[in-house]
């Protein structure tokens, strides 16, 4: 984004506000930002959409979340062009969130779902991997995507890595595991975690063994 823009620039400075627990102030300037995108001639769909997207940050009931989330995804679609495609993840996962506050689970399934179709939009980084794991939960909470036959034997495995404090072996198997939208390509990429962690050697006969068991529940590559 352009952080130039006066709309983004006021965002911002919304943010560093939030940052600092001044809600009120950050609110305000969120306010400012859509006032401002909306008073352009034309207006500006594009700043806009970005400060719908924070005035929904400080709203005081989930509906009112819901109704500025459903705006910024409105004027992402007048939009239409690259400067908006890596906004849809995020979109439909607040979207998604909204709805399940709301005790609307279709509806979060659909937008769960949605944001997972987008997530190749992303640049690889911290943020697409906070969203993709934000986007599997939510996924296995609707029912979505279900859990694979391994999952009580992977969940006793990394619950004994984390009593052992392995900081090794869960830094290899954490990102696959809590990413895994559970389609063939995460089971692959489980799949070759754990082959990692079992052939580095420094885990104890009993926990090799456990997780020669779960690559095989799982299947092998």
């Amino acid at each position: 984004m352009d952080l130039h823009h006066p709309v983004v620039a006021l965002c911002a400075e919304g943010m560093q506000a939030e940052a600092a627990g001044a809600a009120e102030r950050a609110s305000e300037l969120f306010r400012r930002a859509w006032q401002a995108a909306e008073a352009a001639d034309p207006v500006d769909d594009y700043a806009a959409c970005v400060a719908a997207h924070y005035v929904a940050r400080h709203q005081p009931t989930p509906r009112d979340t819901l109704h500025w989330n459903l705006v910024c995804l409105e004027r992402a679609d007048r939009v239409g062009d690259e400067r908006v495609r890596g906004f849809y993840p995020s979109l439909h996962l607040n979207l998604a969130r909204a709805y399940r506050e709301l005790d609307e689970p279709d509806r979060a399934r659909e937008h769960f779902a949605r944001a997972a179709e987008r997530l190749d939009d992303l640049p690889e980084g911290p943020y697409a991997q906070w969203i993709r794991i934000a986007v599997a939960d939510g996924l296995r909470w609707s029912g979505a995507v279900r859990d694979r036959p391994s999952e009580p034997l992977l969940a006793r495995l990394l619950a004994e890595f984390c009593a052992r404090g392995d900081l090794k072996s869960l830094g290899l198997l954490l990102p696959a595991y809590l990413t895994d939208l559970g389609g063939e390509d995460d089971r692959v990429r489980l799949v070759t975690a754990l082959h990692q962690v079992h052939a580095s050697r420094w885990l104890p006969p009993e926990a090799g063994a456990d997780v020669g068991r779960v690559i095989a529940a799982l299947g092998r590559v």
